[in-house]
């Protein structure tokens, strides 16, 4: 890689995790291709992006991005996207399908370094969709009991007549 190249990718992943809320650090020692592939195809219907950098680089647009505090070390992998949970989501569902071989390091949620355990919390909350679906739930729910009320005061009102 010439040092064109590794500027034009520092600038580039300097730009996509300025505008990103989460960035997720895993390593994937021990993952075959087929199974890098699963976890890109998971990332890419999450609305995610997954890549394999050096860490040296990495470090620079995560600096760049105004992220610092993420030691890399070994072999990293970093999932990022503007969505927090479902970042979250895509890196540990890769960890529980791929035991032992793709570990979840650290991450950082909307620029400020975070630990494993907030990442994982991040991860076992509902998505948007669903979150909007509850609510969505909770707010047809008095309109619901409301009709079903009448429904059962017009069939009384039959039987009495």
């Amino acid at each position: 890689m010439t040092r064109a190249e590794k500027e034009a990718l520092v600038a580039e992943l300097s730009d996509a995790f300025k505008e990103s809320n989460a960035v997720v650090v895993c390593d994937y020692k021990g993952l075959t291709c087929q199974e890098l592939e699963t976890v890109r195809h998971l990332a890419a219907e999450n609305d995610a992006h997954v890549k394999v950098v050096k860490n040296k680089l990495a470090m620079l647009a995560l600096k760049n991005a105004g992220i610092e505090g993420l030691e890399l070390k070994d072999t990293n992998l970093l999932v990022w996207g503007e969505d927090q949970i479902s970042t979250c989501k895509v890196a540990d569902k890769a960890a529980n399908e791929f035991k032992k071989r793709f570990v979840m390091k650290a991450g950082a949620l909307e620029g400020k370094v975070v630990d494993l355990a907030t990442i994982e919390a991040m991860a076992k909350l509902p998505s948007r969709d669903e979150l909007i679906g509850m609510l969505l739930n909770v707010w047809q729910a008095p309109i619901r009991n409301f009709t079903i009320g009448l429904d059962a005061l017009r069939k009384k009102r039959e039987e009495e007549a």
